[in-house]
Formats: structure tokens, sequence, C-alpha cells
């Protein structure tokens, strides 16, 4: 089904404002706002323990305690549980993987299957298959039958996101792809990023790897203590050395 369509042509897929999150009674976040476009690749940066993780969690709906306002393609999610954001064409990558262990490469992909979608112009938004997927991510389809349990850490946040583009998305919010994997894993995660990118699936990344970052994405927000401290292009974070310094330790 195609999503209702949007008023503004030009309007971002994913829209935030004065996003708020809590842990218990602890206070995560407060009053973040952001936004991604279509095809475009956003950066969400920031120290551990700045919050990134929250907000995307926040964002698809994790979360028991969240507020403030999130609109995803013309549809407000603000207060919708996770699989309706997916049903959506709303990703999610956790950086914990989660991956199916008992279950093969393949049947890991299935069971993250969902139809076609469609732009609200009526074109074709990306679609992927199994075969693709094995294209996109050679080392997955060296492996189809192997359970997942018996795969490496970098292979399994490779499976991981290759199930969650089975779902169709429009956008994927992606959690620390880069954060323990082997630089060869690293590598193919940029190349694959650049590739959604081409194939216009947006994405929302969160990211402590300054150069990794810069590889793939177009604009940054930087996190600080559950607050945005930075907005602006991905060029504009990479000249600043006083915002890095201040929030990133680099």
């Amino acid at each position: 089904m195609a999503p209702r369509a949007v008023k503004d042509a030009a309007a971002p897929l994913l829209d935030v404002r004065a996003l708020r999150a809590w842990y218990g009674a602890a206070q995560i976040l407060f009053d973040v706002a952001l936004h991604v476009r279509r095809g475009e690749v956003v950066a969400l940066m920031g120290r551990n323990g700045a919050g990134k993780s929250t907000t995307l969690k926040a964002i698809m709906g994790l979360l028991d305690k969240r507020g403030g306002a999130v609109s995803f393609m013309g549809r407000d999610i603000s207060r919708s549980p996770p699989h309706v954001a997916a049903s959506h064409g709303l990703g999610f990558v956790p950086e914990d993987r989660r991956v199916f262990t008992d279950l093969s490469v393949r049947d890991n992909l299935e069971a993250g299957r969902q139809k076609p979608r469609r732009w609200p112009d009526g074109s074709a938004a990306p679609a992927w298959t199994v075969e693709r997927l094995f294209k996109l991510f050679p080392n997955l389809g060296e492996m189809p039958d192997r359970p997942a349990g018996s795969m490496s850490g970098g292979e399994q946040q490779m499976l991981t996101v290759a199930r969650t583009l089975m779902g169709n998305p429009y956008l994927v919010l992606l959690d620390e792809p880069s954060e323990g994997v082997a630089p060869v894993i690293v590598e193919q995660m940029v190349q694959m990023i650049l590739e959604l990118k081409a194939q216009g699936v947006s994405i929302l990344l969160s990211e402590q790897n300054m150069h990794f970052a810069q590889l793939v994405s177009d604009r940054a927000y930087v996190l600080e203590k559950g607050q945005i401290r930075f907005e602006g292009s991905m060029r504009e974070l990479a000249d600043d050395a006083e915002v890095r310094r201040a929030y990133l330790n680099v």
C-alpha cells in the first residue's frame, strides 16, 4: 500500500520534534529535534551515553516513556508501537544485532520479508530480495545455510542490516554499525550505506566514528547529555574543531 501523500514534496520523511524519553524516573532525552529527507544519510553523533541509541529507540517506539512528536511519511507515529512503525516502512538495526541464532542466514532474511512499497507519487520504492542482498553482502551469499549463531559479530551485523532491508524500508535507523567489527567489515558497511543511498533509501545513523560518518553522511547532529548541541552539514562538523573537541573528543 502506498503511504499517505506528503503535502510538501520536499517535506522530510522523518520529522522529530521535542522528543523526550525516560528510563524509569531518569530523563535521558530533552526536546531532541531532527529530520531526514529522502535519499539522505544523516549522522547522529556523540560520545557513549550521549543518548544516541535512546533517540533511535524512542523514534521506533521501543520505549514505554517518551514524549514529543514523531512524523514518518506524513503519519504521526508518536504513540505507535514498533510493529506499526515497521509496517509503514521504518526499519531499525539495533546495535546488539539480535539475529535468530538457530535459524540459517536465508531463514533470518525471510523472517524480515515485507511486500514492495511505493512512494507517494506512485513510483516504486527500493525493493529487496534474498538474491539481491547476497550481491550487496557477498559474505552472506557464501553462507546461506549457516546458522546465524555460528557467524562472527561483523557477519551478524551485516545479516541484521540485510534482514531489515527485506522489509523494504523507506528509511533505516542504523545504530552504531562500525562498533566492534573488523576493519574489512567497516569497509563493507561504508559501501553498503552508499549503495542504499544511491537506491533512494534514507538512513539515520548513530555513530561515534568520525571518519566513518564523513564517508557516508550528508548532514550531522551532535548529541550531548540528551540534547542537540550541533546541527549542520558533515563538512561543517568536520571543519568545526571546537565542537568536535567539546562533544566528540576528536
